[in-house]
């Protein structure tokens, strides 16, 4: 099993639902990242809401930060999950 392939989809019904939990999570992250950066933009146009705009964007960045991580740690766990022997001669390689 290869890291970041798109056939995790078509394992097991725990790989699955293990998939699935991550992609939403992913989502969600993704959405709340585009939300902050689109209020602290709007926070920008008043003089009085210009800290919290830049709050926004800092915490929207986090956001972004975390989306590979995230990602990364999904197929990481499948990957623990597959075929560790296939894994291990591919390292070797």
């Amino acid at each position: 099993m290869r890291l970041f392939e798109r056939d995790h989809r078509q394992g097991g019904a725990e790989k699955r639902r293990l998939y699935a939990a991550f992609e939403i999570a992913y989502t969600a992250v993704d959405f709340t990242a585009a939300l902050l950066f689109i209020l602290g933009s709007v926070c920008f146009f008043y003089d009085s809401l210009m800290t919290a705009g830049t709050w926004m964007f800092l915490v929207g960045s986090f956001c972004f930060a975390l989306k590979p991580t995230i990602r990364l740690w999904r197929e990481l766990r499948l990957a623990r999950m597959g075929d560790t022997e296939r894994l291990a001669e591919r390292a070797e390689d």
